[in-house]
């Protein structure tokens, strides 16, 4: 079945789904390709219509089945440096290479390929497909589809998110908090620096207090040594600020987040770092009633931490070639599936994220070839 899995794996990379583009184009094609096998699909697309997310089930509405998931959007390619055209699949050496072969259009297309076969067979259980948009800016298209399957009187029984695991079972992923702090101070002139107020420098005294927390975090938080850094962590990732050398800047900012175990919760983390905030801008308060830093969420979503005893654990192993499980470090929308609807979730998926996000970015051969054989155990046990 690894033919047809490459053919659908070629279409899907034709179409550069870069996060800051469109993905309908994409989307339609997946829904045209359903709807020729006679398979609906339900398609929620953004105000503008640009992006889209789309939910499909094959076989039997009044019972819960197995539901795959994946997104549809690629990290950006600009600036690396690729031996082959990023959005055409080049077969080489054994492997698939192309933007979004593994991080995570070779699920997808084993998903569609498996779809191919099911339209045509008599499921006892039914098969959904989830696929969504912008997970890779914070998994934030898929919270629409989660509404909608929020509406429906039955929710499926189990998920499997199929982002690269080389095809191991994966019970869980830290949570993350993206927040940036905007501090306000007073300008001047740099000759008369001591009179104003530099917005960078109370910038700074907060990235030393997050520093702090972190070295905290290491030394005595809740740790979860499934993880390769088995502790809650705290980084900075953009700051910027001031326009010329002799003007004292009023105003800087940065972009941080936390990514917490299952354990820790990342709002109190960050109710710890406003006090530090507060403190910060209170040593400047007497002279500078400007003075100030504010700190502003913009993404987040939950950790997923499923117990090695859960039924779908169990499921999710009889499809693989592996007994085993980990956790891994990136995120996923796992997380919200089991937070927001309650559904038993585990990741699993062909590749590694290890080639992703990364010029000559490939999926290996032999692992489409598993996950096809994960996609015909599963298609035997919706039969069954």
């Amino acid at each position: 079945m690894t033919t047809r899995t490459l053919e659908l794996l070629d279409r899907l990379i034709a179409f550069p789904t870069v996060s800051r583009d469109p993905n309908r184009e994409l989307i339609d094609f997946v829904a045209s390709f359903l709807a020729e096998r006679g398979i609906s699909s339900e398609v929620i697309a953004t105000p503008d219509g640009r992006k889209a997310n789309l939910f499909a089930t094959i076989g039997p509405g009044n019972i819960p089945g197995v539901m795959l998931s994946g997104h549809t959007d690629v990290v950006p390619v600009d600036g690396q440096d690729w031996s082959s055209e990023p959005f055409r699949m080049d077969v080489r050496d054994g492997r698939a290479y192309g933007r979004g072969t593994a991080d995570m259009k070779g699920f997808v297309a084993a998903v569609l390929a498996l779809a191919e076969r099911a339209a045509s067979e008599d499921l006892k259980t039914p098969l959904h497909i989830a696929l969504s948009h912008d997970e890779e800016i914070g998994c934030v298209g898929v919270r629409s589809l989660v509404e909608k399957m929020a509406e429906r009187p039955l929710r499926p029984r189990f998920c499997l998110v199929g982002e690269p695991t080389s095809m191991r079972v994966a019970l869980g992923h830290k949570g993350k908090l993206g927040a940036r702090a905007c501090a306000h101070g007073v300008s001047g002139h740099s000759a008369l620096a001591p009179k104003a107020l530099n917005a960078i420098h109370l910038a700074c005294d907060f990235v030393g207090r997050l520093r702090l927390r972190q070295a905290e975090l290491a030394a005595s938080g809740r740790r979860d040594n499934d993880y390769d850094v088995p502790y809650t962590t705290i980084h900075v990732g953009k700051i910027g600020g001031g326009t010329a050398l002799n003007i004292v800047p009023e105003s800087s900012s940065l972009d941080f987040e936390i990514r917490n175990v299952a354990g820790d919760d990342a709002e109190q983390i960050l109710a710890l770092l406003r006090r530090d905030a507060d403190e910060i801008v209170a040593r400047e308060a007497d002279r500078f009633e400007r003075a100030a830093i504010d700190i502003e969420t913009f993404n987040t979503y939950p950790a997923l931490d499923t117990a090695p005893d859960a039924e779908v654990v169990a499921f999710a192993k009889a499809l693989v070639e592996d007994e085993g499980h980990f956790k891994v470090a990136f995120g996923t929308e796992g997380g919200i599936f089991h937070q927001d609807l309650s559904i038993p979730t585990v990741v699993c998926g062909p590749g590694s994220m290890d080639q992703g996000h990364k010029a000559d970015e490939f999926v290996a051969l032999d692992q489409l070839a598993a996950a096809d054989r994960m996609m015909d155990r599963l298609l035997d046990k919706l039969r069954a």
